[in-house]
Parts: C-alpha cells; structure tokens; sequence
C-alpha cells in the first residue's frame, strides 16, 4: 500500500474507532433508574400513558380549568440552579396560574428537591390528595411524566399529564404569562 494511503487511512482509522466507542457507551447508558424514572435524553418522544394518569389535550385542559374544584397547574420545566439560586438564563412563560416547580421531573431527585416537590404539592392541594392535579412541560418532554409518576406514588388520586404542554398551549394562541419558579427550600 503506497505511503499516502497508509497516512489517510491511520486518521480514518482513528475517527472511525473512536465514533463506535462513543456509539457504543451512549447506547448502554440507561435512560431509566431502577424506580423506573426517565434519567436522560428528556427532550425525545413520550408515551402515549402515563401510570395514575389520565393523557389530557388542549380542549380537554381548557374543559378542566372551568370545573371545581378547578385543578392545580404545576409546571416542571427545568431551570439551572448555581450556588443556592436559580439562575435565568432565558425568560419562561406558562400557563396562566401555574406553579412552576423547577427541576422536579429530574428522575433523580436530591432529598432537597424531593422536600422542595412534596411541600409544595402539600401546600397547592391543602393536604388533599384528591385536589386535581395537572402536570406538564413541553411536547416530548419526559419530565412532566417523571413529576406525574412522582405524584402517584406519593398517594395523589386525581392526576392528569398535559402531555404537549407549553407548546400545545401557545400554538392554540392561548395566553401566556412570565414565570418564575417557586422559591427554594
């Protein structure tokens, strides 16, 4: 094999290996914790069910905001916190009267921000776990069904997942209104 070739080749060699390890360690790293929360690539394609959740669309969430006892809005978007704050990066709109609980769909969730979505939760439903709840985030978003999951399994009874969430909202031309997310601890 002449020199020029053997000199193209090595490098190709190189980037090809490289890519196939990469490759190879992205697919064996999980997406679900042993309690069966999504723990990566949140932004991809949800299911179409969510355990102790009803599915909700834009009409049936506007049907629901008209009903008593009118439901909760929690949004679970994620925001950075950096040294004990949340730090905005960009602005955040959501529906109007919600509670947005950053952080709270991560699938795994510190002590802290576990208490931070309990005490909440507590607070919003007045220590009733019938209070209609409806959780969301954005289209293909898996951190609203994490929070819904979370929910569940904290004894909420009446549970929806507003599964396209913000997007859906906006392009229905609904209103919005600027959020900020609720103080924490």
């Amino acid at each position: 094999m002449p020199r020029a070739r053997r000199v193209l080749l090595r490098p190709s060699l190189a980037v090809l290996s490289l890519s196939l390890l990469l490759g190879v360690a992205h697919a064996e790293t999980p997406l679900f914790s042993a309690d069966g929360y999504r723990i990566g690539l949140y932004r991809s394609p949800t299911p179409n069910q969510a355990e102790g959740a009803t599915i909700i669309d834009t009409a049936a969430l506007q049907t629901l905001l008209t009903q008593r006892p009118r439901p909760v809005l929690i949004d679970v978007y994620r925001r950075q916190w950096l040294q004990g704050r949340f730090i905005e990066d960009q602005p955040h709109e959501n529906l109007p009267g919600s509670h947005w609980l950053a952080n709270t769909g991560d699938g795994d969730l510190t002590p802290d921000w576990q208490d931070y979505f309990t005490r909440n939760l507590q607070k919003f439903t007045a220590g009733d776990p019938r209070q209609p709840l409806v959780f969301y985030c954005r289209s293909d978003c898996w951190l609203s069904w994490n929070a819904v999951k979370r929910a569940a399994a904290m004894g909420y009874k009446t549970l929806y997942w507003y599964r396209d969430g913000l997007d859906a909202w906006q392009a229905a031309n609904l209103p919005v209104t600027p959020a900020l997310p609720e103080p924490f601890p």
